[in-house]
């Protein structure tokens, strides 16, 4: 399948809406849990899809999007881990040394096309975007599937570990911290 995967900015917003259709993916959340936890569910789906334009509109771009001729077919965000506040009330997700990483925190693909390596293209960009950026360090937060039957809007580590990601330390196995050092990453 080719792909186009291009950064989300005001200009993409309509095909962000999309990929996400009426009521956003994953139970309205926008992409807002990283934003604020789980105060998105206590919101209209509408108040979060408001949130999040307003956080693609000041920019920088949050994250990525695929393409499959001109249709939104994939999403992932990504930025500096402070962009994500919520993340640090993760218990499990916490980092363990609090070193600046880039962090993958939201993969979205859509119903029709999973499983036709979209996930993995969007991974890739998002190193060589946060390589653009400036990271030295990408951090996903992936579901181990032989772990947990959860389904997962962050991935899965068997998909993180072909990209070389490498464990961190974590206090959960089902749902561990990887990162990739950009200084010994190909691409």
């Amino acid at each position: 399948m080719e792909l186009t995967i291009r950064p989300l900015t005001a200009e993409l917003w309509l095909d962000f809406e999309a990929l996400f259709g009426e009521n956003g993916a994953r139970s309205g959340c926008w992409c807002m849990y990283w934003q604020i936890g789980s105060l998105y569910r206590r919101r209209a789906p509408t108040q979060n899809r408001a949130a999040f334009r307003s956080v693609v509109e000041t920019g920088p771009p949050p994250g990525l999007l695929a393409f499959a001729d001109a249709s939104p077919v994939g999403w992932c965000q990504i930025g500096p881990r402070p962009s994500i506040p919520h993340i640090d009330r993760v218990w499990r997700l916490r980092s363990p040394d609090h070193k600046p990483v880039w962090s993958v925190s939201c993969l979205y693909i859509a119903k029709g096309i999973r499983r036709r390596g979209v996930a993995s293209r969007l991974i890739e960009a998002a190193i060589d975007f946060g390589r653009a950026g400036g990271a030295t360090t990408i951090e996903a937060y992936p579901i181990d599937r032989r772990l947990s039957p959860s389904s997962s809007s962050t991935g899965f580590v068997t998909t993180f570990e072909r990209l070389g990601f490498r464990y961190a330390p974590s206090p959960t196995p089902e749902r561990p911290i990887m990162r990739l050092d950009l200084g010994q990453a190909s691409s």
